[in-house]
């Protein structure tokens, strides 16, 4: 999403299309090129600052004074610390939804087929929290404490995912294969929750000893017998 503040990231998306929607300052104003690259500096200096600071902790000010610029230029972007890591937010999703429900759409879910699908969509899961870990725990700690706005962007995070997995579940089914007797919504309930949990805790699983490589070939494994209903062919 382009919106700069709390309030156009919120409501942007039923208006109009990306492409359709002008790119604006927390003011109203369309900014030129060196204020989209002062915007893009800011949410990049908001992003690594989360990596060791709580958000709640995290200020205006310092953010600014990483970016190389000031509290009053921030302010033309955006109205708080909050709503740039909507921004950010925003942005994560577009990037992730529709890639991680290709990986399943477009998948062979067949033979060995089946099981590099799912490392594939293992892979990509773990890859994708990694880099957007800060963001990722700001949602889930706003989505626990209730905040409706994170809790849809997380909503639509993993939502075409897990359309995606039920309907494969569903195809395998119909075929006289996959998991006979469960319901795919089911399968793709708790194939995304794993996903989404193992990923979001990759460097506790290291700290005691457990390779990211292992990770994904389990879940690969996992995700391919809930699918098809058979061993994985690797």
């Amino acid at each position: 999403m382009h919106s700069l503040s709390s309030k156009d990231a919120s409501t942007s998306h039923s208006e109009s299309s990306d492409e359709d929607q002008e790119l604006r300052a927390a003011d109203g104003r369309v900014p030129g090129r060196r204020g989209l690259a002062t915007r893009q500096r800011l949410l990049e200096c908001t992003t690594e600052m989360l990596r060791t600071s709580s958000y709640r902790d995290l200020k205006v000010v310092d953010i600014a004074r990483e970016a190389g610029t000031s509290p009053a230029t921030f302010y033309q972007y955006f109205p708080d610390v909050e709503s740039a890591i909507f921004v950010l937010a925003e942005e994560m999703v577009a990037e992730g939804g529709d890639h991680f429900a290709h990986l399943v759409t477009d998948a062979n879910w067949k033979g060995k087929g089946a099981y590099e699908a799912s490392e594939a969509l293992a892979d990509a899961i773990l890859t994708f929290w990694a880099q957007h870990q800060p963001v990722l725990r700001v949602v889930d700690i706003a989505t626990d404490e209730g905040d409706a706005r994170f809790a849809n962007v997380r909503t639509r995070l993993l939502n075409g995912l897990n359309n995606a997995l039920a309907g494969a579940a569903r195809s395998q089914q119909a075929s006289g294969k996959g998991q006979e007797g469960l319901d795919p919504n089911a399968i793709a309930g708790v194939l995304v929750a794993m996903l989404a949990h193992v990923s979001s805790h990759r460097l506790g699983f290291e700290f005691w000893g457990v390779r990211t490589d292992e990770l994904k070939a389990t879940m690969a494994r996992i995700i391919a017998w809930s699918i098809t209903g058979q061993k994985p062919a690797i």
